[in-house]
């Protein structure tokens, strides 16, 4: 059976301002982007759909025309997104140049291998055309042929940026290095989601300083529709066979995308045709398959007949079909089309279905980007669909099992993907520190009674889709780069946060974690690791700006739900923007001592707990007691630091038998800091 996991929601003010063009046909994430076309290195994070092709289109034909560039190279992951940059007559909507590729320049078009294409990468760098469109494949095998020399003078644009990696192992990334070092060309870098499930560095630090970054948000993206009003995201525990319970969360009267789980996950039988079997045979009677497009009909026990694609067949023939079918141009507006699409690995990057309601994954996916890029299948704007909805369905560990705690890694990572999601989507956090001369920003909104002086304030600005949030002992950042990184990159902090497995682990089921050994010295460290070039003062700024932007967003939750310690059901949804005013006007003083004191897992172990076999949950919570490690020697610095500053606060040193846990962790560091220096670790 499947047991309900509260849904969040995020509501849209349905403004329309991200589908509206300017006078030179842009959309607004495009303008934004065009502003910065002069940077020589320009990074792009919009969301899917937001049009950053297109925006690509805008900025080259400026470099080319305008800025003295000879030629520009789209790199694209597959053949098929090679299509969203076909020709487009920008005149037409009021820029001064089209875009246009000659058919022989479109790689992603042309028959034949990469051999093949290789060989015409090095005609075009000799020709006197402008554009090539390729794959990923063919310009690293380009630059393997050709060195870096030859790309001299020209734009090289990355789509779906997040295919590149920092690890030496990455061709592309590398090439990328290599361009970057000799400083000769331009790099537009696009992508919706910068991150990578395998937790590695999309670029490496002293490449990402050079980049110029335009941030479009998701929730500026959904809050500019028109049509679409509310997201929810959820996610489902079961036992048995999924396919047997997915009409318990597969609901057929929604536009649904269903991702069934690879056949080598757990939650996968093994059979991937006999679970489509099942999950048509759950949907009703099966019908008969259409001629033209390869849809299986089947009729629901209401009369109705829905038409399901199945990407799932491994016939060539029949799945080829399906999918000219579902990309069939002449159909992109009929709703009716199709109904349910089943799909394994296809359906996701650059896959559009605008009335696509219901993003449907069974098991977690490995890559947080991939979940990413699935959720945004249900977030195109479509006349007539006012919500959409993504849900991961999960099969529940089971306290007999053997392999109980690797069970539960599927778990601790589906939750991790939940929380990470939950902060993309609402609005962004401008954190201030708050002093006696603070005032109110104009254009924030501060709720009944405005702004007051006397406490902490919280206003929001739905035209820019921002919080301005004043917290008691905020850090400010001193240098440039850590600017850039609480302005750009505190989503991609928590990420690596989020994805750390000591985190999750500890987080979720070690009771006796006192909340600061995550949120203090582990987040520090992990800022240390990924930006090490960074003074102390500035890792503290970015830490507490993205350990803030965590436990709020939970914190609303928390204050919508009940609470981690409500014992009453929580209720059927999150409205994470109503509750992060709700949570954060509840605390009259938020001060960062007490946002570090929150656990940011709380919420989630109590949903948990609510809905998963108590005997999984103590099994799973001793086995994570006993693999707790003692205080290292860079922990042992940052609790030595904490106990030093809580003697210049208190004008004593922390107790070792305090009855606070808290104090007495800042003694066992200070503790072992002093042994750690006795025998000669530090320099």
């Amino acid at each position: 059976m499947t047991k309900s996991i509260p849904s969040v929601s995020v509501s849209y003010a349905q403004n329309g301002s991200s589908t509206k063009s300017n006078e030179l046909g842009m959309r607004a994430m495009q303008e934004r982007a065009y502003e910065r076309r002069g940077e020589q290195y320009l990074l792009i994070k919009s969301p899917p759909a937001s049009g950053k092709s297109r925006a690509l289109m805008f900025i080259a034909l400026d470099k080319l025309h305008n800025q003295g560039l000879k030629q520009a190279i789209v790199v694209v992951p597959e053949k098929s997104i090679g299509s969203s940059f076909n020709d487009e007559p920008l005149s037409d909507f009021g820029f001064d140049y089209d875009w246009t590729v000659p058919p022989q320049w479109n790689l992603c078009n042309v028959p034949g291998g990469d051999d093949g294409k290789v060989g015409a990468v090095g005609r075009f760098l000799e020709s006197d055309d402008r554009v090539l469109v390729c794959t990923h494949a063919t310009f690293r095998f380009a630059v393997d042929k050709f060195g870096i020399e030859v790309f001299d003078d020209r734009l090289i644009a990355i789509d779906e940026f997040h295919h590149v990696s920092a690890n030496p192992d990455n061709k592309l990334g590398a090439h990328l290095g290599q361009l970057i070092a000799r400083d000769k060309v331009n790099v537009v870098a696009m992508t919706g989601s910068y991150f990578r499930g395998d937790a590695e560095a999309v670029m490496a630090p002293e490449d990402e300083k050079k980049f110029d970054t335009v941030t479009y948000t998701y929730y500026e993206q959904l809050n500019g529709y028109e049509h679409l009003k509310t997201l929810y995201i959820g996610y489902f525990f079961y036992t048995g066979s999924y396919a047997e319970e997915i009409l318990n969360v597969l609901n057929p009267t929604e536009k649904t995308i269903l991702h069934i789980p690879n056949v080598n996950a757990r939650e996968s039988t093994g059979d991937k045709h006999k679970e489509v079997d099942h999950i048509i045979d759950a949907l009703g009677k099966w019908q008969s398959t259409d001629p033209v497009t390869g849809f299986h009909l089947v009729k629901t026990p209401d009369g109705r007949v829905v038409k399901i694609a199945d990407l799932v067949e491994d016939d060539p023939a029949k799945r080829d079909r399906v999918s000219a079918a579902l990309k069939d141009p002449a159909h992109k507006n009929n709703k009716d089309h199709v109904d349910i699409i089943i799909a394994l690995g296809m359906a996701k990057e650059g896959f559009d279905w605008i009335w696509c309601e219901h993003a449907l994954t069974v098991g977690y996916r490995a890559s947080l980007t991939e979940i990413v890029q699935i959720i945004g299948r249900a977030t195109r704007d479509a006349k007539g669909k006012t919500h959409s909805r993504f849900t991961n369905l999960i099969a529940e560990p089971d306290a007999s099992e053997g392999a109980v705690t690797e069970a539960i890694n599927d778990t601790l990572k589906a939750i991790a993907a939940s929380l990470l999601m939950e902060q993309v989507l609402v609005p962004r956090f401008n954190f201030a520190p708050k002093l006696t001369s603070t005032t109110a920003v104009e254009g924030f909104d501060y709720g009944e009674g405005g702004y007051d002086p006397e406490k902490s304030n919280v206003g929001f600005n739905e035209g820019s889709g921002q919080f301005q949030i004043e917290i008691k002992g905020l850090v400010e950042p001193k240098s440039q780069e850590a600017e850039r990184i609480c302005q750009e990159d505190i989503n991609e902090v928590i990420t690596a946060f989020v994805q750390d497995k000591q985190v999750k682990e500890r987080g979720l089921f070690d009771e006796e974690l006192v909340p600061e050994e995550i949120t203090v010295v582990r987040m520090g460290k992990i800022i240390k690791d990924r930006y090490p070039e960074l003074e102390e003062n500035d890792v503290e700024a970015v830490r507490q700006r993205a350990v803030a932007a965590l436990n709020i967003t939970q914190g609303a939750k928390a204050a919508i739900l009940g609470g981690a310690d409500d014992d009453k059901e929580p209720s059927a949804n999150t409205a994470l923007i109503d509750g992060v005013r709700k949570f954060a006007l509840s605390v009259r003083d938020l001060d960062i001592d007490l946002i570090d004191a929150i656990n940011p897992f709380g919420e989630a172990y109590s949903i948990l707990a609510k809905s998963m076999d108590e005997d999984s949950l103590k099994q799973v919570a001793s086995v994570i007691a006993a693999k707790r490690n003692p205080i290292t020697p860079d922990e042992a610095v940052t609790w030595a630091k904490r106990a030093s500053k809580f003697k210049k606060d208190s004008g004593r040193s922390p107790s070792i038998s305090a009855s606070d846990p808290y104090e007495r962790l800042m003694a066992e560091g200070a503790t072992a800091f002093m042994r750690f220096r006795k025998e000669g670790r530090y320099e």
